[in-house]
């Protein structure tokens, strides 16, 4: 779904500074040539059970589950505060340019994965985490 599709509920439930700062990055990406997808954005909380249930079946338990798979209580997706990215190039061209808009990758494996960071405008985008597990928001 292109970030435009603002009828798609995964787009359309994004925290408003986070799909402005998509529109713009995505428009910049478009004049190099290069198009940004949304392959995940807002989740419901039923859904983000589902792929923490299914991480847990795949990863053998909650604890290896939650470097990969967040909560529904902690996940950046149910508040709309996350997206996942891609293709591959978009993915490569925000992590070069994505801090001018805010946008930044959060865990290290996750190289989809970007949050709205309105700070890296000015300073650039906070150290990654190596996964979830080690972000202190997935702690409550």
């Amino acid at each position: 779904m292109p970030v435009f599709a603002d009828e798609v509920p995964a787009v359309a439930n994004l925290d408003p500074g986070l799909l402005k700062a998509l529109r713009r990055a995505a428009t910049d990406a478009a004049a190099d040539g290069v198009e940004i997808f949304v392959n995940g954005g807002w989740r419901s909380p039923e859904y983000q059970e589902q792929l923490f249930h299914d991480a847990v079946s795949k990863y053998g338990s909650e604890a290896e589950a939650a470097r990969w798979v967040a909560t529904p209580d902690t996940s950046a997706h149910v508040s709309g505060d996350a997206v996942d990215i891609g293709p591959a190039a978009a993915r490569a061209w925000l992590s070069e340019h994505g801090a001018r808009y805010g946008l930044c990758q959060i865990y290290r494996n996750e190289p989809w994965h970007y949050e709205l960071r309105p700070e890296a405008v000015e300073g650039g985008c906070p150290p990654m985490y190596a996964d979830p597990s080690q972000d202190p928001r997935m702690r409550r």
